[in-house]
């Protein structure tokens, strides 16, 4: 998921739930737990029903349509106001949501959905409203094209009919009856029935089909989660309330959700510090790095650090001047030093990054990145890089570079990193590059459309496998903002998507990490991502999951 903004010595080998099943034989899911588990007994007593929880969202959502979000400011909204047929617990397992069951055989997967699931106008919740919205984020037709159209490439017959090789009624995904939903995928894919919490595959009510701009107004937005959208104030704030016709709303504490969109650190931790937020902090929030080491001695009991599965990197438009050159590309990757980015700028622990593929990221037998390690992808080197520069120049006919602007969000963190990067390629390869500030939304259009040079940006886990990181780099997939192309590339992905021999994939999936960062340099990697905020005392049950997506659908304020 693309990100806005230690790891501990990570060591959350996180095994989703699926991950062990669905190779071929024969499972069945009846568990019908609804997420995190409940206070029991003398602590019952201590979880205050009521009440408004308070965070920031930064910016406006770019999207909350499940078809069209990308980001994780949106992911957060969609993961309150909508329930998917599985939900991510605080352990990385995928539980029962809007499916009480599941049951698989081979490539065949069958969900029963629960009978009390209903939309926030009182509708039932039904099959036809997944095919409906799986169909849709496939469809040729559907403008703008869905980026994450290629997650629903596991289907049968999914791929085909995106690309107009194959009619809908060929889809792997058919309402059998109202609550039955009946899935047939390509190849097994042991990580799927996760995938499916993800917002892509969210539900969509039957008024969208008449309505291109449902997703635009809080009116027209009809949801199933454990929230509704009570008010949307555009650019100013987003509130929620509790949805009466969510399936366990017993378990919902809050009566209310106010999403503030600040995007000045220090604003944001001033009004956490007068008690006008609940919690402050990343995913879509931010704490001013420079406040960080006082914040963390001085709120001991608030301040929070956790490693997650992410990436922060820049990404280069490999078809844009200079850097349709890869030696150029690597020049500017080489000549950066990350150790002092994350000693010196960030100050919140991560981890210099030299792949892809995070830490917390499941590989054959342990950490996919134990088993690959990313220095063994590139290292720093000045004197090197200055002669890739200047044969890449050569062969560009450069006699002086053109202008190069490095574009980022609007984040006191991203303007920080972004001048700590820009001085080391002044100082360290003699190239000065202009730093723009871009609004959420601007900056995330121009870098789906290739209109910039370098980009910012970042990459969590949709689910617990390398796939999740690479899969996104074929040619002409919806998040290839690189506009990278590699046939050897493709095919790797494509066979290790087509086995379920985690042997075979892990090193189709290092040989493609090879050709990503070690051959062509298409992004430059800078460090794996810590999630860091300040939450209040008496917040309970809210919690980060192993990507770093927040979740606070259960959570309550202790009394």
């Amino acid at each position: 998921m693309k990100r806005k903004s230690l790891l501990l010595v990570l060591t959350l080998i996180v095994v989703l739930g699926t991950v062990l099943a669905g190779c071929g034989g024969k499972t069945e899911k009846n568990e019908a737990s609804t997420g995190t588990e409940q206070k029991t007994g003398s602590d019952a007593a201590k979880v205050s029903k009521g009440g408004t929880f308070r965070m920031n969202l930064h910016s406006e959502p770019p999207s909350l349509d499940p078809a069209q979000a990308q980001d994780n400011t949106s992911g957060t909204v969609l993961n309150a106001i909508f329930s998917g047929l599985t939900e991510m617990d605080k352990d990385g397992n995928a539980i029962p949501a809007a499916a009480e069951s599941w049951k698989e055989d081979g490539n065949k997967i069958t969900f029963n959905l629960r009978k009390d699931g209903k939309w926030s106008n009182g509708d039932p919740v039904t099959a036809h409203d997944f095919e409906y919205a799986w169909k849709h984020v496939l469809d040729p037709k559907t403008t703008p094209a869905p980026p994450y159209a290629y997650q629903l490439f596991y289907l049968k017959n999914g791929e085909n009919y995106n690309a107009g090789k194959a009619d809908a009624a060929s889809v792997g995904v058919k309402a059998v009856d109202d609550y039955t939903l009946e899935v047939e995928l390509e190849n097994p894919t042991p990580y799927f029935i996760s995938l499916t919490s993800f917002y892509t595959f969210m539900p969509v009510h039957k008024s969208a089909q008449t309505n291109p701009k449902w997703a635009a107004d809080a009116n027209t937005i009809i949801s199933n989660g454990a929230f509704k959208m009570n008010a949307w104030q555009h650019n100013g704030s987003i509130e929620l309330a509790k949805n009466e016709n969510y399936f366990a709303v017993d378990k919902v504490n809050f009566d209310k959700v106010q999403m503030a969109m600040i995007d000045a650190s220090a604003t944001e931790l001033s009004m956490y510090q007068t008690n006008q937020l609940d919690y402050t902090g990343n995913p879509t929030g931010e704490l001013p790095t420079d406040q960080i080491p006082v914040l963390k001695k001085s709120l001991p009991n608030e301040f929070k650090v956790q490693g997650i599965a992410s990436t922060y990197y820049y990404v280069f438009n490999n078809t844009a001047e200079p850097f349709d050159n890869a030696k150029i590309r690597k020049a500017f990757a080489m000549t950066i030093d990350r150790q002092q980015i994350v000693d010196k700028v960030t100050l919140g622990e991560q981890i210099p990054a030299f792949g892809f593929v995070p830490p917390g990221i499941k590989g054959e037998s342990a950490q996919f990145r134990d088993e690959h390690k990313d220095s063994e992808l590139m290292k720093p080197d000045y004197a090197e890089a200055k002669k890739l520069l200047e044969e890449g120049m050569k062969e560009k006919g450069y006699t002086t570079l053109p202008q190069i602007t490095l574009i980022h969000n609007q984040s006191d963190g991203h303007k920080k990193i972004a001048q700590a990067v820009t001085d080391m390629w002044k100082q360290n390869l003699g190239v000065t590059v202009k730093v723009e500030s871009q609004e959420w939304g601007v900056f995330l259009k121009n870098r789906t459309n290739g209109n910039y040079q370098i980009a910012r940006s970042g990459w969590g886990a949709d689910y617990n496998d390398p796939m999740t990181y690479l899969d996104m780099w074929v040619t002409k997939g919806g998040n290839n903002d690189a506009k990278f192309s590699n046939a050897e590339y493709d095919k790797l992905i494509k066979d290790a998507k087509a086995t379920s021999d985690q042997k075979v994939r892990m090193e189709n999936f290092a040989k493609a990490e090879k050709i990503l960062i070690q051959d062509n340099q298409v992004i430059l990697p800078i460090y794996y991502y810590t999630t860091i905020g300040l939450v209040k005392p008496n917040l309970k049950g809210m919690f980060h999951d192993f990507n770093g997506s927040i979740h606070f659908n259960n959570a309550y304020f202790d009394k």
